[in-house]
């Protein structure tokens, strides 16, 4: 499951990033940088889904400090 997790999240920085390029690249003349940032917030919220999903289902539980 970190595995996963892990992916997730640096495909959410690469979408992060590419938008950032894309806004500072294309100046407004282009739809690109909304597509990547649209990515962004669904791999967001995939990753929130699988963290709730998978506490539920016990692959993953709460760890004392």
């Amino acid at each position: 499951m970190r595995i996963v997790i892990f992916i997730l999240v640096l495909a959410v920085l690469v979408s992060l990033f590419s938008g950032l390029y894309f806004v500072y690249k294309d100046k407004g003349n282009s739809n690109r940088a909304v597509i990547s940032l649209t990515i962004r917030i669904g791999l967001s919220l995939l990753i929130f889904a699988i963290l709730i999903v998978s506490y539920a289902m016990g692959w993953i539980g709460p760890r004392g400090l």
